[in-house]
């Protein structure tokens, strides 16, 4: 059997809907023809990508890896098809949380003066890549370390981290704080695409609770109605300003790596390196 570009589709859409039924409406197709699709690509790969034994479907470990392989050929093959001139496509830019924090605006603006021909989209996606791995975007600004193969990436600076904390609490009065004054609150952790985990502290010290969410807004609700406090980066006040939020200096912790990344050995969108030397420039200004 030859696998087709709908095979890929249809094996999307049923990840994505987590049933067959929601999967065949967003598609057009009946349920039975999608069940058909999904079986041909199993039997094609050789694996079963979809576990079938709940209501609800779940993704099996092979299923998961290939969503990602997946993705990443659809988005090459809407690139490659698309009518437009490839200096007119715009150059998408990820990031799952602050961007490039006080100086985003800057950026966005230098870029538009300086190359009025390639629109730069900035799009926040909550992912550990910022879409990167799936295709969503063509360069991502990403904290922390990197797990994922394929990747280049470029160290823009290291930034400071920061205590977050409710405005209206007894944290706030003070000028700085340590782990040691968090640790005692719950601890919000953003486990999608947060660069802080419970490791930060001291095996004997750590908090005796954490609330775990899965994007910025709720880690800053979680924080802003005094259920948690949390530990960011000095890029977080500058795009993310709240009344109920007070941001304090983190005298114990680490700093956090800010890079750059796109793919390498794929053909890349041709604006990438001017987008690295504008955000280089940025940062060695301050």
């Amino acid at each position: 059997m030859t696998v087709e570009l709908r095979h890929l589709r249809a094996f999307l859409a049923i990840a994505e809907e987590g049933t067959i039924t929601r999967a065949a409406a967003r598609l057009h197709i009946g349920q039975p023809a999608l069940s058909r699709t999904l079986r041909q690509l199993e039997s094609h790969l050789g694996v079963r990508l979809v576990d079938r034994s709940t209501h609800h479907l779940e993704l099996t470990t092979a299923g998961r890896r290939f969503r990602e392989k997946a993705a990443a050929a659809l988005a090459a093959v809407d690139a490659a098809l698309d009518p437009r001139p490839l200096t007119a496509l715009p150059l998408r830019l990820g990031h799952p949380w602050a961007a490039l924090g006080g100086r985003t605006i800057p950026l966005l603006r230098r870029w538009d003066e300086e190359h009025p021909e390639v629109p730069l989209e900035l799009r926040r996606i909550d992912d550990r890549t910022a879409g990167l791995a799936q295709g969503k975007v063509d360069v991502a600004l990403l904290r922390g370390e990197l797990g994922a193969p394929g990747l280049v990436t470029e160290l823009l600076e290291h930034e400071e981290r920061i205590a977050v904390v409710p405005a209206d609490s007894e944290l706030a009065g003070r000028s700085a704080l340590t782990l040691a004054d968090l640790a005692a609150w719950p601890v919000a952790l953003n486990t999608v695409a947060g660069t802080t985990t419970p490791e930060l502290w001291p095996a004997s010290a750590r908090p005796r609770e954490t609330i775990e969410v899965t994007n910025t807004d709720e880690w800053l609700t979680a924080i802003a109605v005094g259920r948690a406090v949390g530990v960011s980066t000095s890029a977080t006040p500058g795009l993310h300003s709240h009344p109920s939020i007070a941001y304090r200096p983190l005298t114990d912790a680490p700093p956090v790596p800010l890079l750059l990344a796109w793919h390498s050995g794929t053909p890349t969108h041709p604006a990438i390196p001017a987008l690295v030397a504008l955000a280089r420039q940025l940062v060695a200004e301050r």
